[in-house]
């Protein structure tokens, strides 16, 4: 068919316009690749010559607060010996080929694909990497470049790879390379780190060791077999070795015979450290901010939070008490951190009671790497929780056996009996206390302080689970997971945390609510002097300063405390503001103590690195007293800071069992003198609450999801309500208790006859004259004349509103100079307030002038 003029006009213009645009884009390119060359040709690139005359890494120091104090030289006395290609291990050739760069011998000295897919990764992520290096590139960076992150330096190290590769042979190239790979600390090359690991020449390692020599360089703190992250070493050792089989470096045989390989890594030398669990916690949390190896690479000035006088006292106390409890308790380890809550800057951290002793595994940091769970410490967190949705220290819950599943029904004539599960393969819970005594109605103020279990599930189930554990979570517990995997045994320390955190999120209650980010650093300087700026955490508030000044009340209330830990245990201080919370999991394999000032929070645990258990004791005698010598030492250095007192609130307006008050639901008001009920004349000090007897369990008053509101209609809609009524009914009968919900009659008739107008006391003031001007030295005399039915008990003074003296005692006559009074004027309201012996008040006044520039007496010579 023959094609229209307009078809082939078309044709003719798509033509010429395809030809135009691969022009257009081929003359681009030309442009950008010449405007590429000619910035590439003006860099300015080091002498390939240079390689001899490189110096070696400057060093990098860590120290104290002060800045005074070297903890560590990272790079001091730096280990290097220089091997030629015949005295390396070809299994560590190959094992490094394998792992860091395959295509080595393939490439020229960079690899396009690698570049490309870094660069996207870049573009995706939005930050510069430094992925895609070839080993020939590692080397041009780690011998010839700086460490900056910079494309003009990603740029140089590409040409210089290029110019490398073609004047050096690749064996050369990799000798180069595996000489100078830092292995951590002050190693360098993999014949210094063959003799520190395996105690042998580089020659001589076997296939499993040059594995591991393979995977230690991409992050030297990270995977050291000296710090805490072994499992993640093995699990890299064994990618070394999959890839040396993908690659046929090694045989099926050579590669089994490896993996079964159990390698003994030399101890590590302890000279030159200070604050060990410290240091190297240090080295990972500016790897994880900078970057791997960033700081290996020397230069930089660290100055970290650490107080080291404090330190050392810790490291004494962890050690003696560790070996005390280990005779005692067989707990052979012990860890301590301290925190500045105001900052969230660690003070102390000793992670085991001997970093370089093997017999414990010393060297890891049970403060940091441990996940334990924490027992009754995570209490108050989940009563906070409670506090925030209405509930209050008064609130009285029962300690008495309760089943909490609602897959088991408890026994509905003995309390103590054992649950019956309702289907098969159900599991019950019913916990106990710690020492097998149950209490009956106890306030959530004493369950707390005393550390009461039954009562704080109860709490929790109050609290609600998932509120719980979010609050946790913003408290800084982020290793918590899903409510589902703990229910209800959250609150007796279900979960798994660690020392560090669980130190960090008790920071929240010590500053009023605010939680503050932990931190190491204080400053970090880099290579050229100045300072780098690492990312801030910003404080959170998580608690209303009103509930976090609740929980240091509690915790801090010795009397509450009293009946579980006596009048004078380790954990009271009579001279400060302390509050503490000790923890201790059931099957006795964790003992915590933490506890808190406004300006230091300190957390201590003992325990086994194995996870075996104790001897069954509380934390209060295997920790506590650890965590009390330590806090009176750092508490001797610090100021005298005082707890914020929760404000008073008023609790009539609330339902009785929020009051405190649990022996029935509805109440009247009597006067404690007369017997009768209570009148809007009876004063405050007479006045009591008195419930018609009717004893419960807190869900048949209230709504667990909003307790402020009216009362349930039905309570047995709650799935917890008849697990919780039966054993408190089976104790209220045991304790004579009978349910008087129904009957008014023994409700009182008539109103109270003390309190009345006919009984008001009455007083009049004489002696003081308003009309007369008293100069600042006259003596003041008030004579207080009273009438009434009942005599006067005491008498208080008023001038201005300041009180000046009180009388308990008749007669009731006040002396006293004008000027000895604060804040004295011209003229003054005196008022006199007078309280009789049934609490009934009244009150006289009048004013008294005074002559403010009558002079001073003159003092004698």
């Amino acid at each position: 068919m023959r094609k229209s003029p307009l078809h082939r006009f078309w044709r003719h213009v798509r033509a010429h316009t395809f030809k135009d645009i691969v022009i257009l884009a081929a003359s681009a390119f030309c442009v950008i690749a010449a405007v590429g060359v000619f910035w590439i040709s003006s860099l300015h690139l080091p002498d390939l010559t240079s390689f001899e005359s490189r110096e070696v890494t400057q060093s990098t120091k860590i120290y104290d607060s002060t800045g005074t104090i070297l903890l560590y030289d990272l790079n001091q006395g730096v280990k290097r010996t220089v091997l030629p290609s015949e005295d390396i291990s070809p299994f560590i050739k190959e094992a490094t080929v394998a792992i860091e760069d395959e295509d080595f011998y393939h490439h020229g000295g960079i690899k396009v694909s690698s570049i490309i897919r870094a660069l996207w990764d870049d573009l995706l992520t939005g930050h510069y990497s430094e992925g895609g290096s070839t080993i020939t590139q590692q080397v041009v960076k780690n011998t010839l470049l700086t460490g900056d992150k910079t494309i003009t330096r990603k740029l140089k190290e590409l040409v210089l790879a290029i110019k490398l590769d073609n004047a050096l042979p690749k064996d050369q190239i990799l000798t180069i390379y595996l000489n100078e790979n830092p292995y951590g600390g002050n190693l360098y090359g993999v014949e210094e780190a063959s003799r520190q690991f395996f105690g042998k020449d580089a020659s001589d390692v076997t296939l499993a060791e040059a594995a591991y020599l393979a995977a230690i360089p991409q992050a030297t703190t990270y995977y050291s077999p000296y710090g805490t992250h072994l499992n993640a070493l093995e699990t890299r050792k064994n990618l070394v070795l999959q890839k040396m089989l993908d690659l046929k470096f090694i045989t099926q045989d050579e590669y089994d015979a490896a993996i079964q390989e159990k390698v003994q890594f030399q101890p590590q030398n302890q000279s030159g450290i200070k604050a060990p669990h410290f240091v190297f916690f240090v080295q990972q949390y500016l790897d994880n901010l900078l970057g791997a190896g960033t700081i290996e690479q020397g230069g930089y000035k660290i100055i970290t939070t650490l107080n080291m006088d404090l330190q050392s006292k810790a490291e004494d106390l962890v050690k003696t008490t560790a070996l005390s409890n280990e005779q005692n308790f067989e707990a052979k380890n012990a860890a301590l951190v301290a925190i500045d809550p105001q900052t969230g800057g660690i003070v102390s951290m000793v992670g085991s009671r001997d970093y370089f002793d093997q017999e414990i595994d010393g060297k890891f940091n049970v403060a940091v790497d441990a996940q334990r769970q924490p027992g009754s410490t995570m209490k108050p967190i989940i009563y906070s929780e409670a506090f925030m949705k209405g509930y209050t220290p008064d609130t009285v819950l029962f300690d008495v056996p309760t089943e909490f599943s609602t897959d088991c029904m408890p026994s509905l004539t003995d309390m103590y009996a054992s649950s019956t599960p309702l289907k098969s393969g159900a599991v019950c819970y019913k916990p106990g206390n710690y020492d097998n005594e149950f209490r009956g109605p106890i306030s959530m103020r004493d369950a707390l302080a005393q550390s009461i279990n039954v009562p704080s599930v109860k709490v929790l189930y109050l609290a609600g689970v998932d509120d719980s554990l979010n609050l946790a979570k913003n408290m800084g517990l982020t290793s918590l997971t899903s409510a589902t995997r703990y229910g209800l045994t959250l609150v007796l320390g279900g979960g798994e945390v660690t020392l560090l955190n669980m130190t960090s999120a008790y920071g929240s209650f010590a500053d009023d609510g605010t939680h503050v980010p932990y931190t190491p650093i204080l400053h970090i300087y880099g290579p050229d002097g100045a300072e780098i700026m690492l990312p801030q955490q910003q404080p959170v508030r998580v608690l209303p300063a009103t509930i976090a000044e609740t929980i240091s009340n509690i915790l801090s209330d010795n009397t509450a405390r009293t009946p579980a830990y006596g009048p004078n245990s380790v954990l009271y201080f009579p001279t400060r503001d302390v509050a503490v919370k000790t923890g201790t999991t059931n099957d006795s394999r964790d003992a915590w103590t933490i506890g808190y000032t406004p300006n230091l929070v300190v957390g201590v645990w003992a325990g086994n690195n194995d996870d075996s258990p104790m001897v069954k004791k509380v934390a209060g005698q295997i920790v506590a007293p650890m965590w009390s010598a330590f806090m009176h030492q750092a508490l001797d250095t610090l100021p005298d800071e005082r707890f914020i007192p929760p404000p008073t609130t008023d609790e009539t307006s609330l339902k009785p069992v929020l009051q405190g008050i649990w022996e029935g639901g509805q109440t009247y008001t009597i006067d404690t003198i007369s017997g009768k009920l209570a009148t809007s004349l009876t004063p405050p000090e007479t006045r009591k609450e008195v419930p018609i007897q009717s004893v419960h369990s807190i869900l048949y008053w209230i709504n667990r999801n909003n307790p402020l509101g009216p009362a349930p209609t039905d309570p047995t809609n709650d799935p917890q309500f008849t697990r919780w009524e039966i054993p408190v009914r089976l104790w209220a009968a045991q304790h004579g208790y009978t349910d008087q919900s129904s009957s008014t009659a023994d409700v009182p008739t008539s109103y109270d006859d003390v309190h009345t107008p006919a009984n008001m006391p009455s007083i009049t003031l004489s002696n003081i004259n308003p009309s007369q001007t008293y100069s600042l030295d006259d003596t003041v005399s008030i004579l207080v004349n009273e009438t009434g039915r009942y005599p006067l008990s005491k008498a208080s003074l008023y001038v201005n509103d300041s009180l000046v003296e009180s009388i308990n005692r008749a007669p009731f006559v006040f002396r006293f100079s004008p000027r000895d009074i604060s804040g004295i004027q011209e003229s003054n309201q005196v008022r006199v307030v007078g309280v009789d012996s049934v609490y009934d008040k009244t009150e006289a006044s009048t004013t008294m002038s005074v002559a403010l520039d009558s002079a001073p007496t003159p003092s004698s010579q």
